[in-house]
């Protein structure tokens, strides 16, 4: 395994341990992130979006995000980048978040 990928998944075990502030399940098992990146120099970039564009956590979730994956050994710069397209839907969880939630 390179040093990007070793990067990549200290990236998303990060990411697993972020969590919605109304929801008992992590941002990345509600399918939130849709992309992470790991560019040259070991700057990272992360695509997410929010359950809602109105959900309250919309300010500080990729705030969080951002600060949690600069603490990460190794990564030298982080870009987190908030998308509406397509829009987040219960069909985007993991199978685990669908079960803690009921929806299985």
């Amino acid at each position: 395994m390179n040093t990007e990928e070793q990067l990549k998944e200290k990236v998303i075990e990060v990411l697993q341990t972020i969590y919605d502030p109304e929801i008992p399940v992590s941002i990345y098992e509600l399918g939130l992130i849709y992309e992470v990146s790991i560019l040259p120099i070991n700057n990272v970039q992360v695509v997410m979006t929010l359950t809602a564009p109105s959900c309250p956590a919309a300010q500080s979730i990729p705030i969080e995000v951002d600060q949690r994956v600069r603490e990460i050994e190794g990564v030298n710069d982080v870009h987190v980048s908030v998308t509406w397209n397509p829009p987040w839907d219960k069909s985007m969880m993991s199978e685990a978040a669908r079960l803690e939630l009921g929806f299985m």
